[in-house]
């Protein structure tokens, strides 16, 4: 993980794709946007990397508990990055932000996991 900011509102940060998970060997991009009332109110993240995941919709936004309900302002960037590092390798197919991926996933895992390969060949690397 690596992680930048220059003391603004805004950082960005990047993640590699964990091993033994489709996202293996991808480079994902994220954008964190920091509310005023930061560490009060969660972060907006979201990847500028296209990524097939149940969890991220087409605008890459990230459905993820601590960053809604969840969130704690003991919480630090490197806290959330871990946990969206986690989300790649054990999606939530529960709280989906797109069902049609989620149902995939769960009906037939080896599809999901092809598809995802290739979006990280199409747009990760």
């Amino acid at each position: 993980m690596y992680f930048f900011f220059d003391g603004g509102v805004k950082a960005m940060a990047t993640i590699m794709g964990p091993p033994d998970c489709p996202y293996s060997g991808g480079v994902f991009f994220l954008n964190i946007n920091f509310p005023s009332d930061y560490p009060f109110k969660p972060p907006k993240v979201h990847f500028t990397t296209k990524i097939y995941h149940c969890n991220v919709n087409s605008n890459e936004a990230i459905c993820l508990d601590i960053l809604k309900d969840q969130w704690s302002p003991a919480l630090t960037i490197s806290k959330v990055l871990l946990s969206i590092s986690s989300l790649l390798t054990d999606p939530n197919p529960n709280d989906p932000l797109v069902p049609e991926i989620s149902q995939i996933y769960l009906k037939d895992r080896a599809k999901h996991d092809a598809t995802a390969r290739e979006w990280v060949q199409k747009y990760a690397t």
